[in-house]
């Protein structure tokens, strides 16, 4: 039992540990969807308590992580501008672009600030040294995060604040999932769904993975047993030969999810016809921009002469392109795990990252680098 004595339902944790050594077979292979997942898997050694029962697979569930090199080069860009506040929240300072990030930036004199939250722009707009300004804000996030930009921008439009642009790549869990599982090339038995994604969304996002893929999905929470519960969920749907959706989180996640948040985010966003991933190149249908009716607050059509002419310049040289070495694509379809890759822990840690993995507190090399013994 001292495997056990760290945790707060220590013989909670140790029941479901063994109903999952019993009713598990032979491996199963798990894909953890949500970077908090993967940080409480790798915090709590439940990867190593379950070493020959489940194999966990890391999914493209970080946010900062999936952000691909074309979109912070855009961000510097804008940033370039002297007349531009360019501000976003820490982690996307330190994603590292084809030359630089924005925390270079800001270092090397840009105005480049970091936000705690989406209210934070409020105050850099109105400060009275900013008033000729353009505040740009980097909004990036799933459908977490979404409505609080869209909380943002109609305060933006009801206070009639008239220097605030948005920068959008807000993105959908369900479109890389359905892109990993159409590849044809994956292992994967069956997901734990993001939680907090879902407390905004309800369960019904997840419909395809079994309806169409024939996989089982399990919704969880954070907690050990959490995702405990989650994967032994999964492991009977397996035994079962079934696959459905189901909440192993009920105390925060409803079938239809977040009603408001759903309308405030519809009333201003609507899908992309296609957003670039890391890793993933384009995906259809996977991400977000501002309605026609507000783009007047888009930061893309505000700079697109600037914007258009970076992309030019990238598709003649090597820019935009991602380190060759770094796998941080891969790790993210859940083809590789972060200590397969040949910077893991030399060329790239925290302190120097190479790739965005290692820079997010949700990002899988990250967590790992933090709770591996070298």
């Amino acid at each position: 039992m001292e495997l056990y004595s760290d945790f707060k339902r220590k013989d909670d944790i140790s029941r479901l540990i063994s109903l999952i050594d019993s009713e598990v077979k032979k491996t199963v292979n798990i894909m953890e969807i949500c970077g908090g997942h993967t940080h409480s898997i790798m915090k709590y050694g439940l990867n190593t308590l379950l070493k020959d029962k489940i194999n966990f697979l890391h999914g493209p569930g970080c946010p900062v992580c999936v952000m691909p090199v074309k979109r912070i080069d855009e961000a510097i860009e804008i940033a370039d501008s002297p007349d531009v506040i360019l501000a976003a929240y820490g982690d996307m300072m330190r994603v590292p672009g084809t030359d630089s990030s924005l925390i270079k930036e800001r270092a090397k004199g840009k105005d480049v600030r970091m936000v705690y939250s989406p209210l934070d722009i409020i105050k850099i707009a109105l400060d009275k040294a900013n008033k000729d300004k353009k505040i740009v804000f980097f909004a990036i996030g799933f459908e977490t995060t979404t409505p609080m930009t869209a909380a943002l921008l109609e305060e933006v439009i009801s206070r009639r604040i008239n220097n605030v642009l948005f920068h959008v790549n807000h993105v959908l869990v369900p479109p890389p999932i359905n892109a990993i599982l159409d590849s044809g090339d994956n292992l994967i038995d069956g997901f734990i769904c993001p939680g907090h994604v879902s407390v905004m969304t309800g369960s019904g996002i997840y419909k395809d993975i079994p309806g169409k893929y024939a996989k089982a999905a399990v919704i969880a929470g954070f907690e050990p047993y959490d995702i405990l519960s989650g994967v032994l969920l999964i492991a009977r749907q397996i035994n079962e030969s079934r696959s459905a959706v189901e909440i192993a989180y009920k105390r925060a996640v409803k079938e239809n999810g977040n009603m408001k948040a759903q309308a405030l985010v519809n009333k201003y966003f609507t899908v992309r016809d296609e957003f670039e991933w890391r890793g993933f190149g384009n995906i259809p249908k996977s991400g977000l921009k501002l309605r026609d009716e507000f783009k007047d607050f888009d930061a893309e059509y505000f700079f697109s002469d600037e914007l258009k002419e970076l992309r030019l310049k990238t598709e003649s040289c090597q820019a935009g392109r991602e380190n060759a070495a770094c796998k941080c694509g891969e790790i993210l379809k859940g083809k590789s795990k972060p200590d397969d890759c040949p910077l893991f822990g030399k060329a790239c840690n925290p302190e120097n990252p190479v790739g965005a993995c290692m820079v997010s507190f949700e990002g899988a090399c990250a967590a790992y680098y933090k709770y591996r013994n070298f």
